[in-house]
């Protein structure tokens, strides 16, 4: 589809990583496998999180809904640039470039609420382990959890709502394999764009709060994991922290690589890369990274995937509990 033909529509062109179509085939391939690997890995911690009646505490029920978030994110961007690559259309039309809006700055939003709650689970379970089932009670959990959602939703309407207010004109290229916000920012031809940026700012300082938080909450757990006189102690503790300050810094620092550094009218292969660093990889490696230092966590993956026995007894348990 040229250009002078999308100045004409309603929708938008995603450019995404080439105009070669077998390059196009092979990037497709590449994401679709991606997409397959890593809704398989939050699936599978979706499972054994709702499943294992040892992993019912606080932290894996904040993780299921961390993989629950990963699985919907990948979702909203992959599957639509797999379709349009093979398909040798990068059209998009309006009202799907904006539900990818909503729900990209939806997710992203409440990716970021779910790591500040789970950091505050951990500075709570090592640094006041007295007060933890009075603080983490399930109650306030379920409180916590659905405060992440609904700060999601809040975060996607503003973003949503100020960029429909947005007119564009002339080339509705997106050089982006979905809709980013910034893209679209860059191909419009009015001042409307300032909502969007006062939008931008506000969710900024909310980010940083979190980012605040999380700071303050492993300042706290590494003095304290350091004046435990075990290494065996200090190695338990490790396992079930260093796995979540990796994903909490591998998004954070992508993510402000990606929105704060000056945007070109020429992205740059860098740029396009960087994208899959903050909206692909991360949802994709989560399950592995969260799995590899937690023992409970690869015991469960084992008895789910060498056991049947493990997914018909408790499966008919929570059938029963339900019941």
């Amino acid at each position: 589809m040229t250009a002078k033909n999308i100045t004409t529509m309603s929708g938008f062109l995603l450019k995404g990583f080439s105009d070669n179509h077998e390059l196009q085939i092979l990037q497709a391939l590449f994401f679709l496998v991606t997409y397959l690997l890593g809704s398989a890995g939050n699936f599978i911690i979706i499972t054994i999180t709702t499943l294992d009646p040892q992993l019912q505490s606080p932290m894996y029920y904040f993780l299921k809904h961390l993989s629950i978030l990963d699985l919907s994110s990948l979702s909203v961007t992959v599957p639509q640039y797999v379709y349009s690559s093979l398909a040798q259309s990068g059209y998009i039309s309006y009202g799907q470039c904006m539900m990818q809006v909503f729900f990209f700055t939806a997710l992203a939003w409440s990716e970021m609420a779910i790591l500040t709650v789970m950091s505050y689970d951990r500075y709570v379970a090592i640094c006041l382990p007295l007060h933890y089932e009075v603080i983490m009670s399930p109650r306030k959990c379920t409180w916590a959890v659905a405060a992440v959602w609904l700060s999601g939703s809040i975060s996607g309407t503003l973003y949503t709502a100020s960029t429909l207010s947005i007119r564009f004109c002339g080339d509705k290229i997106i050089h982006q394999f979905f809709c980013d916000v910034p893209q679209l920012l860059k191909i419009s031809c009015s001042n409307d764009y300032f909502g969007v940026l006062g939008v931008s700012t506000f969710m900024t300082v909310l980010a940083f709060a979190c980012f605040v938080g999380i700071a303050f909450s492993y300042g706290q757990i590494f003095s304290t994991v350091l004046r435990i006189p075990s290494a065996e102690g200090r190695s338990k503790v490790f396992s079930t922290c260093l796995p979540h300050l990796f994903v909490v810094s591998f998004f954070l620092s992508t993510g402000i690589c990606a929105y704060l550094k000056p945007t070109s009218d020429s992205p740059t292969a860098l740029d396009l890369i960087l994208s899959i660093f903050y909206t692909v990889l991360p949802p994709t490696l989560n399950p592995v990274i969260y799995s590899l230092r937690n023992a409970s966590l690869k015991g469960a993956v084992k008895k789910l995937l060498l056991s049947e026995e493990f997914i018909g007894k408790n499966y008919f348990c929570s059938v029963i509990h339900a019941c």
